[in-house]
C-alpha cells in the first residue's frame, strides 16, 4: 500500500471524530479535549485501495475524514461481499483495539483522507476517561445493530425494500454528522458496489433504481442521492431508526 502522507497536520480531524461521537452520546469538555490531543497521522489514499487486510494485526485505528470506505470479504473465486459502508467520522476498525487479528478487509471506495490513531494512544485516552470508552463501545454496538438490519434485509426484505432501507440508513448517518440535509446527500458508490453490498446483481440493482425513480421516490445523479418522498421511502422500507441510536433523528 503506497500511502501519500499529508505534509501538514489536519486541525479539523479531531473535530470530525467528536462530531461523530456526539451524534450518539454526549461528551464532556475533558473528553473533547482528550480527543483533540490524540496523535493522528494523516494520509490521502486513492480509490479502490486496501487500508488493512484480512489477517493483518494493525497497531492503529483508522478515522475516515473525507470520502467513503467499506468493509468487505473476498471469497476464493473472487466474489466480494461488502459488509458495510463508512463515511467521514467513522472508525471502521475500532474493534482492532480488542480483536488483534482482522477477519475482513477495509478498503477505500472513493479517494479518502484518513487519520491513523495509535492503539496505545486510544488505550491511554479511554483509561483516563472510562465514560469515553463506553461511548466507543456504544459505537461498536451500533455497528452490530446495523449488521442485524442487514441480515434481515438479506433474508426477508425484497430488493426494493432492501435498497430503500439502505438509503434511509445512509442518509440519517450522514445527516447526523452534518454531511446531509434537505433530503439530499452524497452517494459516491457504483451500482456494482451496491450489488456487492446487497447480494444482488448490478442488473437487478439498476432495475430497482429505475423503479424508484419512476415512482418519484428518489433521484440519483452525479453521485448525489435526493430522496423525493421521505415518508413513503420510510414506509416501503419499514424503516425504524432505533438501531442507529442517534441523539437527534430529525430528517430533512
Amino acid at each position: 500500500m503506497n500511502f501519500v502522507p499529508s505534509p501538514v497536520p489536519d486541525p479539523q480531524a479531531p473535530g470530525m471524530l467528536i462530531r461523530k461521537l456526539e451524534s450518539i452520546a454526549p461528551l464532556s469538555a475533558g473528553e473533547r479535549q482528550g480527543i483533540e490531543g490524540l496523535p493522528m497521522r494523516i494520509h490521502n489514499l486513492n480509490a479502490r485501495q486496501d487500508i488493512v487486510r484480512d489477517g493483518d494485526q494493525p497497531t492503529h485505528c483508522c478515522l475516515i475524514l473525507d470520502g467513503w470506505a467499506c468493509r468487505y470479504k473476498l471469497l476464493s473465486e473472487g466474489k466480494r461481499q461488502i459488509l458495510s459502508f463508512h463515511i467521514p467520522g467513522d472508525i471502521p476498525d475500532l474493534q482492532s483495539l480488542q480483536i488483534h487479528r482482522l477477519d475482513h478487509n477495509l478498503a477505500t471506495v472513493t479517494k479518502v483522507r484518513v487519520a491513523f490513531i495509535p492503539h496505545e494512544s486510544l488505550g491511554e485516552l479511554t483509561a483516563k476517561h472510562p465514560s469515553l470508552a463506553a461511548v466507543f463501545w456504544r459505537d461498536t454496538l451500533i455497528d452490530a445493530g446495523i449488521f442485524r438490519e442487514r441480515l434481515v434485509s438479506m433474508g426477508r426484505r425484497s430488493a426494493f425494500e432492501h435498497i430503500a432501507h439502505m438509503f434511509c440508513e445512509l442518509y440519517l448517518k450522514m445527516q447526523a454528522v452534518g454531511l446531509a440535509g434537505n433530503f439530499r446527500c452524497s452517494l459516491p458508490i457504483t451500482q456494482a458496489d451496491m450489488a456487492d453490498a446487497l447480494g444482488l446483481t448490478p442488473v437487478h440493482v439498476n432495475r430497482v433504481l429505475k423503479e424508484m425513480r419512476d415512482q418519484t421516490l428518489i433521484t440519483l445523479r452525479s453521485s448525489t442521492l435526493v430522496i423525493e418522498a421521505w415518508d413513503e421511502l420510510l414506509r416501503v422500507a419499514e424503516f425504524d431508526a432505533t438501531y442507529l441510536q442517534l441523539r437527534k433523528r430529525a430528517a430533512g
